[in-house]
């Protein structure tokens, strides 16, 4: 038996992100987030937007770039 989808508006879907919902609409037409339009209304499935948060995860290292400047460990 498939499991019951859960689906949030826009405005609680910009909440979980911690972005406006302009970002979010940004997001979704750009294709990096899925939503679904229903008559006027578009709506989200908290799976996809707990996904986008997950693929969204910084990989240690990869943020070096916005401290270049930064001193090497004593004993390097």
């Amino acid at each position: 038996m498939s499991e019951e989808i859960r689906w949030m508006s826009t405005a609680e879907a910009a909440r979980s992100l911690g972005i406006t919902p302009r970002t979010l609409y940004r997001l979704i037409d750009e294709g990096q987030i899925p939503a679904y339009k229903f008559g006027r209304v578009i709506r989200l499935k908290e799976h996809d937007v707990n996904e986008f948060i997950e693929a969204s995860r910084i990989q240690p290292g990869s943020l070096e770039h916005l401290y270049p400047d930064a001193k090497t460990p004593a004993g390097s």
